[in-house]
């Protein structure tokens, strides 16, 4: 396959880099700069979508999930959220584990696989909170699967507790967690990161954060939030970062790049919404690089359908999931709906000549089409 693949790209360092992927060679940051700003695309998008088509045939993998969103109250209130809000803001909220129940169980009766949890930092909450908040879902579907809580929530809720990160993992495992969001990556540059998210934790605590969850068996996402204040250069400084720890680890399963969306927020990125050319080099020159990381991830709730479907022929495998009532991208500015039907994400990757296969965030099959 790479060698047809080599003869139909023209342009030469493209070819290199189509010669390193056809031999199993990881490419190199510069590899990853030219990929980022290259205006051949289509050759670029032929390494891609052979590289996914090495990993996963046609299967396009989805999700009937939804999204849990506990609490907006958050102490951080970092610049690039629109979602945050203080204790005793009139929008603040905090929901009970009463009606977190009640949430979930009227979406397990529509047919639900999965919960995604993320919510603010909220000093009123305390470690039993969310331990019982995970067993009280697995209550009312014991095979549900749970993917819960970022890196910046496990850091806080440690400390908070006064416990270690390796105890706090083992109490949300034994309530009934599955598996770990990537949030809270944004960008690991330091002078970006202060400027947009200045009190969370730095980059390089969530890196160890994520290390200590895959030495536990933990396998967890991976994010990258652009088009902001980056430059190329970052985002290839972010990725290898990605890339090395997973070659230490293995524990990421998928990458997903978050675009920024600004509006509400407390800063200005300056710049357009991305075109298409700007997310497919992103999204191609991710899944060239991070070789390692079996999934690509291409949430249409964040890029729009039409663009999420592009994307599945430049090396993305995943479409995301139905999300029932997100909040966090729709605060901030998002324009695509809250929800999706899953009849609807099937006839997105259909109608682009793949297979769509409902699973969990563990790629466990649920069902082939």
């Amino acid at each position: 396959m790479f060698e047809k693949l080599i003869g139909r790209v023209r342009n030469r360092r493209l070819q290199a880099i189509a010669e390193k992927v056809g031999s199993d060679l990881a490419v190199d940051e510069s590899d990853a700069l030219y990929m980022l700003t290259t205006s051949d695309i289509l050759e670029l998008g032929l390494i891609a979508h052979a590289l996914r088509t090495k990993l996963h045939g046609d299967t396009t993998y989805y999700g009937v999930n939804m999204n849990l969103n506990y609490t907006n109250v958050c102490e951080l209130r970092c610049p690039l959220c629109a979602f945050s809000r203080s204790e005793g803001d009139a929008d603040a909220y905090t929901l009970t584990l009463e009606g977190i129940e009640e949430r979930v169980r009227g979406a397990v009766l529509s047919g639900i696989d999965e919960v995604h949890i993320v919510g603010g930092l909220n000093p009123g909450l305390k470690i039993g909170y969310f331990e019982e908040m995970l067993a009280r879902i697995k209550s009312v579907k014991p095979d549900i699967f749970i993917v819960a809580f970022t890196a910046v929530e496990y850091d806080y809720f440690a400390r908070v507790n006064n416990l270690s990160i390796e105890e706090v993992f083992a109490r949300m495992k034994n309530a009934g967690l599955g598996a770990l969001p990537g949030g809270g990556a944004e960008i690991f540059d330091p002078a970006i990161r202060n400027q947009i998210a200045p009190r969370k934790i730095s980059g390089k605590r969530w890196l160890e954060i994520m290390k200590i969850a895959h030495g536990l068996g933990l396998k967890t996402n991976a994010t990258l939030l652009y088009n902001h204040l980056e430059r190329p250069e970052d985002i290839v400084h972010h990725l290898s970062h990605l890339r090395s720890l997973q070659d230490e680890t293995g524990g990421f399963k998928t990458f997903v790049p978050l675009c920024y969306h600004d509006s509400g927020m407390g800063i200005s990125s300056k710049r357009a919404q991305p075109t298409g050319l700007d997310e497919i080099r992103l999204f191609s020159a991710s899944r060239i690089f991070l070789h390692n990381i079996p999934h690509l991830k291409a949430l249409w709730m964040y890029l729009g359908e039409k663009m999420a479907q592009v994307l599945l022929h430049f090396g993305v495998d995943d479409l995301g999931g139905t999300y029932n009532n997100e909040k966090v991208v729709h605060a901030a500015g998002a324009s695509t709906p809250d929800a999706g039907s899953e009849q609807h994400i099937k006839r997105l990757i259909e109608s682009s000549g793949l297979k769509p296969v409902r699973s969990v965030a563990s790629y466990g099959v649920i069902r082939a089409s």
